[in-house]
């Protein structure tokens, strides 16, 4: 199962969700670059470079059957870069995880890439998921927004190309108090999918997950039992 991050997320946010779904399932995730081990790297402030830059690599290192993950911006990406594997490799995911984000159909485009240093970093504050060590520290604050509101700009512009919808399965997961997603917003992932989409509402904001941890795994390992066994994977870099 190949991961993507939130918005100024990296790749090894991932790491708990891999440690319990091993054996069964072998997790990559994806770094974007400009952070972490990429941080010398010019950001990528739009979803489709993005997401080609992405697939160009994944289609190298990956064989079926696969699922996608992603969660908030990485939900976009992954719908993305799930459309390219079918249009253009003929090799759909076997199943597309999208969590915390609306549906592509229903845009709002949104501001936050243009607010302040400041008002970045409250709108950090009110959704959450950010560690405050990060915000708190100058040296490391100067480092992080640049990231953040590149990743910002990138959903927030983002418009679907109203293309065809996808023939694999999607699973949808939600925080029923997400100040971003509305539960009915996620709902409407159901138009861009042909073979079902499931709905999964937990409690809790934009980072649900988190709390929900060993929920999250049993919904994906459910979800994969349904479909074929993921083959292993190898890692990847857009």
């Amino acid at each position: 199962m190949v991961c993507f991050p939130h918005v100024g997320g990296a790749a090894t946010y991932y790491f708990p969700l891999s440690r319990s779904l091993s054996p069964a399932v072998e997790v990559v995730a994806v770094q974007y670059p400009g952070r972490q081990d990429r941080r010398h790297e010019a950001v990528v402030d739009n979803i489709q470079d993005l997401a080609d830059r992405a697939f160009a690599v994944l289609r190298e290192v990956v064989e079926p059957p696969f699922a996608l993950f992603g969660h908030s911006m990485g939900a976009i990406v992954a719908f993305e870069v799930a459309g390219r594997f079918e249009r253009v490799a003929g090799t759909p995911p076997v199943r597309l995880f999208v969590s915390g984000r609306r549906a592509p159909s229903r845009h709002l485009r949104g501001g936050v890439h243009l607010l302040t240093d400041a008002g970045l970093v409250a709108e950090l504050r009110h959704v959450g998921g950010t560690d405050e060590a990060f915000l708190a520290d100058e040296e490391l604050r100067a480092m992080l927004l640049p990231v953040i509101r590149a990743d910002y700009k990138a959903v927030e512009t983002y418009l679907w190309p109203r293309q065809q919808p996808l023939t694999c399965p999607i699973t949808v997961l939600v925080g029923d108090r997400d100040p971003q997603t509305t539960v009915d917003d996620a709902a409407a992932w159901t138009e861009h999918s042909t073979a079902g989409c499931d709905l999964r509402v937990f409690p809790g904001g934009h980072f649900y997950l988190d709390a929900h941890h060993d929920a999250v795994v049993a919904e994906i390992t459910t979800a994969l039992a349904r479909q074929h066994r993921t083959d292993p994977l190898e890692g990847a870099r857009p």
